[in-house]
């Protein structure tokens, strides 16, 4: 068992935890949030459960007190929707959750990607008025407003420079490609970040004009099809950032304007999933019983591991890792 240096850990924790309750608290403030319990537990088949970018299997659980087996939440997008529904939560305003997953789907394990998920997972209430990308970058800005405030209080109690440039710069998939059209969209992410030092990606999970996909997005949460301007498609996106010591591009945020009922059935239809309408959320959609909302999921560890400039995520939680790993890492 290796040792851990007491004094380095203790002031690490003691980082770790000002920093994700200061940014809590300012995302909060900027979004009218209300923090809520967050489930670990959903009954499988019922529609709550995400599958990300369609492709991952939930870890299922048989109860012996259940007739029907659960699962472990993949993400609370469709929960937070229906619970907003059942609290009668007004316009603008929502809430927060400290979301802990387990996701054994993830390809390999390394420095950014683990078993174990912890993000804030949130939503809020819009007006139909609201489905727009104008409204969609005005968000955006406001959680980047509290990640600056939150890379000016780590980096004050770390004696560092800024991490993050003054403004966030928005760019659409599809621009991307035509701006860097040999590469590939891990590749066209890394240029874009370097650049820039922090992007928001607009348009992710619908199919671009050279017939790709930038990345997978499930069909039934983010809005990935609605046009908006020149010719471009989606309402939702990812806040990606230049790591300067990975020195690469990092995703901290998944986020988007949800699909309409309308919106669901037609990226259902274009993903050949229309046996998802015979699921209680699904109608419950359909039905006009759930309101339209905005919501994402800010990555917690991924968060702290950028801002305290770790090399590898395993630096700021514990999770399992390979053995050849645990030497380095923990």
């Amino acid at each position: 068992m290796k040792k851990l240096p007491k004094e380095a850990f203790i002031q690490d924790q003691r980082l770790i935890q000002r920093t994700k309750s200061f940014f809590m608290e300012r995302l909060n403030q900027e979004l009218s949030l209300l923090e809520v319990q967050a489930p670990i537990l959903t009954y499988q088949g019922d529609g709550i459960q995400d599958d990300l970018n369609g492709v991952e299997k939930p870890v299922s659980v048989q109860s012996q007190t259940l007739s029907r087996p659960v699962e472990i939440v993949q993400s609370l997008a469709k929960w937070k929707r229906q619970l907003l529904a059942r609290s009668d939560f007004d316009v603008e305003s929502g809430i927060v959750t400290q979301m802990r997953a387990v996701r054994p789907d993830e390809e390999f394990l390394s420095e950014r990607h683990s078993l174990y998920v912890d993000q804030w997972d949130w939503e809020k209430v819009i007006s139909e008025d609201d489905r727009t990308l104008g409204y969609l970058k005005e968000t955006v800005e406001k959680i980047y407003k509290a990640l600056l405030e939150t890379d000016h209080i780590v980096g004050h109690a770390t004696l560092r420079e800024a991490l993050l440039p003054p403004e966030i710069t928005f760019i659409h998939t599809e621009e991307l490609l035509k701006q860097y059209p040999g590469l590939t969209s891990s590749q066209r992410e890394h240029e874009a970040c370097k650049k820039h030092g922090a992007i928001f990606l607009i348009g992710i999970g619908g199919e671009l004009s050279d017939g790709s996909i930038h990345d997978g997005r499930a069909p039934d949460y983010d809005d990935w099809s609605t046009p908006t301007v020149d010719n471009y498609y989606g309402l939702n996106g990812d806040i990606l950032v230049w790591n300067p010591v990975l020195e690469d591009s990092f995703e901290l945020s998944s986020m988007g304007i949800r699909v309409s009922p309308q919106v669901m059935q037609q990226q259902l239809q274009i993903r050949g999933c229309e046996h998802r309408l015979n699921y209680l959320w699904h109608q419950q959609l359909m039905a006009g019983h759930l309101p339209q909302t905005i919501g994402g999921g800010i990555g917690q560890s991924r968060l702290i591991m950028f801002l305290l400039q770790k090399e590898h995520i395993g630096q700021v939680q514990f999770s399992v890792w390979p053995e050849e790993l645990e030497i380095s890492v923990l």
